[in-house]
């Protein structure tokens, strides 16, 4: 994990460089950069710009990774918004013709085959832009040609018999990749980290304004009403006293403005509810968030705190040798009235 100061704002182009240098094959290394340029993706077109000019320039080992960040922001961007989706697919047909030109190994080929297949089955791509990559990845097509099947004596075709968990489809929870040797879950996001980037501060404010601009379970004047509201409209025993058609018609009356006050209350109550629901969804987003930042800084300041004591050692180890170099204005002097030596430009001035 980087060391460095990790903060939400301020993207650059040297950050995002820095970023890159730095991020490696684990999980929350890809997954922490990726909610840093989806929170940017304002500036997805030098983002995605960026990301192809140091995928060229990166070490062969180092590809794959900037191929997994890649997957990672495409998919976990798409709730905002398609501009990473649209704006990763002009580059990466040359990324692949790229690292099918580097020679990638059997491992790497393995891995990029398995996020096309994956683009394929969540539909984040159309199969002409996938058969391009494919293409420019030199893999062979998703579909077998078709074999002539068996048949026995009687000229039907044999039932192939293959293992039910082949046949069943991988459920999202069993997409993985391999990753230096080991299996991780990579190209989805892990139980703890939200499933889409971050809220802004402001989102979750006004999210917080909106709530609290909707407590019904805090309005005690309703509250008072339906608690002060007769018997006679919600037990229906009560029913068989009643003789007369006016009275009948007087608990409508009642029943209805019951119905209307309490029907309306469940609606409020209903939007709090949800409110509530989507508040704390969005604080548990927000806060692991700020939980890995508050890690990061952590680990900056440590660094930091070690250097500005080295730099503190310096200063001391400076002070320490001016004071013991010798003061020249203290000298004794040697020339003992006689005159100055003459300078360069007397020695060469040319007597009248």
């Amino acid at each position: 994990m980087p060391v460095e100061k990790f903060t939400m704002s301020g993207f650059t182009e040297s950050a995002f460089m820095k970023k890159l240098a730095e991020c490696n094959n684990s999980t929350q290394s890809i997954q922490t950069l990726s909610f840093w340029l989806i929170h940017h993706r304002k500036h997805h077109v030098q983002i995605v710009k960026t990301w192809y000019k140091e995928l060229l320039r990166a070490k062969d080992s180092k590809k794959l990774t900037f191929m997994y960040l890649a997957n990672d922001v495409i998919q976990n961007s798409r709730k905002k918004g398609p501009e990473f989706g649209k704006e990763f697919a002009v580059v990466l047909g040359k990324a692949f013709e790229h690292l099918s030109s580097i020679g990638y190994d059997e491992k790497m080929k393995s891995s990029l085959g398995r996020l096309l297949s994956i683009w394929d089955e969540r539909g984040i791509y159309d199969d002409l832009q996938l058969t391009e990559f494919k293409q420019a990845l030199l893999l062979p097509p998703t579909k077998p040609p078709l074999k002539r099947a068996k048949t026995d004596n009687n000229g039907q075709a044999k039932k192939r018999k293959g293992s039910p968990n082949r046949e069943r489809k991988k459920s999202e929870t069993e997409v993985t990749v391999e990753v230096d040797g080991t299996v991780e879950t990579h190209v989805h996001l892990s139980p703890r980290t939200p499933a889409t980037d971050p809220p802004e501060p402001e989102e979750l404010v006004k999210a917080l304004q909106e709530l609290e601009g909707n407590l019904a379970s805090a309005d005690e004047v309703v509250r008072q009403k339906v608690s002060q509201l007769p018997r006679s409209v919600s037990d229906i025993t009560l029913l068989e006293e009643i003789q007369d058609r006016s009275a009948a018609e007087r608990l409508n009356v009642q029943v209805t403005d019951a119905m209307t006050l309490i029907d309306g209350y469940n609606a409020r109550l209903t939007r709090e509810v949800e409110l509530r629901k989507k508040v704390t969804v969005m604080l548990a987003e927000f806060l692991q968030v700020q939980k890995d930042l508050l890690s990061q800084a952590e680990q900056a300041l440590e660094e930091y705190t070690d250097k500005l004591q080295k730099v503190f050692a310096v200063r001391h180890e400076l002070k320490t040798h001016i004071r013991n170099l010798p003061d020249l204005t203290r000298l004794p002097d040697v020339t003992h009235g006689l005159s100055p030596l003459p300078s360069a430009g007397d020695l060469f001035k040319i007597p009248n």
